[in-house]
């Protein structure tokens, strides 16, 4: 019998992008889920967590900002819509990978991934609001959107890659090395999460009292952060030494000397921010920073192991007695 056909797979019937072309699609998702990232720093720098009073509608009675609500309305809205922009260049990577001849399912779960998350993390961004910017919330708003970026990133070095089965180019205890380094420094953003629920920065103009904070003393929270800090760049180092001594890829040495950069800069703007009082543009671009330090973390390992080109045949109709379903 014939198999079953769904609009995905007639699509690809008609259009076979590039690897080139699936590659540049990988890239734009990933670029988006940073975006996503800055501009919803922007949102609670600028004050206007609550710029739209509810969700999904920015208000009751309206899904768009009304004049009244002013600047930050327009900013709360702008990042609601940017979403829609996030999701595109999603939908991009996932048709870009289904249709690429021969068809990458492990790409094409990925991009499918990257849209559930998507999905998820617009849902937490509604109970942030409805909760009134609970900093719990919030943090875990950040987490999501730092699991975003994580898959987006994958699926674009994938892209890069064979769909044969990895083979690791160091000893399996470095490349777990490379895992616990990765492992801190996401404890190291997720305690920036922390730092900033009991920070400066509510997300609401600062006379609002209503907006929770969490009830642990700032300094201390910022100590422990920092805590994390040192601890990264120590294994960033000890990983430097490691590589150079076993002769590790060019490209992880490279990747573990860039993520090194990018800890000592972040850590010059951490500390700049803390003895300024947090203004606005240091804790924007610290949060930059925050994202670029977990996409040079990720890297490191996926350095560590290669992919070979796997001979597949091609996923076209064929007219033999039981053909497999797409």
């Amino acid at each position: 019998m014939d198999r079953v056909r769904t609009p995905f797979s007639l699509l690809a019937d008609r259009w076979q992008p590039s690897a080139a072309m699936v590659r540049r699609a990988t890239f734009a998702a990933l670029v988006m889920s940073v975006v996503i990232v800055v501009t919803g720093g922007a949102v609670r720098l600028t004050a206007s967590g609550l710029g739209c009073t509810t969700w999904p509608r920015c208000t009751g009675d309206s899904l768009t900002p009304t004049p009244e609500m002013g600047f930050h309305g327009i900013v709360e809205f702008t990042n609601r819509m940017l979403t829609y922009v996030l999701s595109a260049a999603v939908g991009w990577a996932i048709l870009a990978a289904r249709c690429h001849r021969p068809w990458r399912r492990g790409l094409t779960k990925l991009g499918w991934a990257q849209f559930w998350l998507v999905m998820s993390n617009a849902v937490l961004g509604g109970i942030t609001v409805l909760t009134g910017l609970n900093p719990y919330t919030v943090a875990l708003h950040m987490i999501a959107a730092m699991a975003l970026v994580w898959v987006a990133l994958l699926m674009w070095e994938r892209s890069k890659e064979g769909d044969g089965p990895a083979k690791l180019s160091v000893a399996r205890p470095i490349h777990q090395l490379s895992y616990i380094l990765v492992t801190v420094v996401g404890l190291l953003v997720a305690a920036g999460t922390l730092v900033t629920g009991a920070g400066h920065h509510p997300g609401t103009p600062q006379d609002n009292k209503i907006v929770p904070r969490i009830p642990i003393d700032y300094d201390r929270l910022a100590q422990f952060h920092a805590d994390f800090a040192f601890i990264s760049v120590g294994l960033t180092i000890a990983m430097i030494f490691v590589f150079a001594a076993v002769k590790a890829p060019q490209p992880a040495k490279a990747r573990a000397k860039e993520l090194l950069a990018v800890l000592l800069l972040q850590g010059v703007l951490g500390f700049i921010q803390y003895f300024t009082d947090a203004p606005e543009l240091m804790v924007g671009l610290h949060m930059l920073g925050a994202t670029l330090t977990w996409i040079a973390a990720l890297r490191i390992p996926l350095a560590l192991r290669v992919r070979e080109v796997e001979a597949a045949p091609e996923q076209l109709p064929t007219q033999t007695p039981q053909a497999a379903t797409v």
